[in-house]
């Protein structure tokens, strides 16, 4: 029921491209592919009382230069070999791409904001890693409200509500989603 957030920034100033390894131990967010148990291949931690953890991670990249301006990559995954279960229920496993989806809309947000950056190469290796930190601390308190507020699903109105409010928020930033 808990999360836990892992967020990279790779700083890559001047280059202009990049590539990525792909990890089968990754599942990048869709709105196609949802989370099964046997996504989660972590063993439970014995001193936690959660019934499970999601591990999800909002990695980008970005280079610039005078020539080639600015760009930028998004990625939000999920990480099986860090993500358990201990209860694993229907309900729970909803709970749990709750999380999921918040790293997602949180990913949006980031794009949202990137996609409307000024570029300036004298200010952009400081502004480009504050937007990123602000939006993950966001992101952060955001999960930890949603698991404060269900009693980490255990309050099923509350719970109802949480998922109706991130589909009506992933739906509200749609245009933002085809970050790759």
């Amino acid at each position: 029921m808990k999360r836990k957030l892992i967020a990279a920034v790779l700083l890559l100033p001047f280059l202009s491209s990049f590539s990525a390894k792909k990890n089968s131990a990754e599942i990048p967010w869709t709105a196609s592919r949802k989370l099964t148990w046997s996504d989660f291949r972590s063993r439970p931690d014995n001193n936690s009382t959660n019934a499970a953890l999601t591990s999800s991670k909002i990695a980008f990249n970005y280079s610039y230069g005078e020539v080639t301006g600015f760009s930028f990559t998004i990625s939000c995954v999920f990480d099986k070999n860090s993500s358990w279960g201990r209860l694993k229920t229907v309900y729970i496993l909803a709970h749990e791409q709750g999380h999921f989806d918040i790293a997602e809309i949180y990913a949006r947000k980031l794009n949202k904001t990137l996609s409307h950056y000024v570029f300036n190469a004298a200010t952009t290796p400081k502004e480009i890693p504050a937007i990123y930190q602000k939006l993950m601390k966001e992101e952060g308190e955001f999960q930890n409200q949603y698991d404060e507020e269900t009693n980490f699903s255990r309050n099923k109105d509350i719970q109802a509500r949480w998922l109706q409010k991130i589909r009506e928020e992933l739906d509200r930033l749609k245009e933002y989603a085809g970050y790759k």
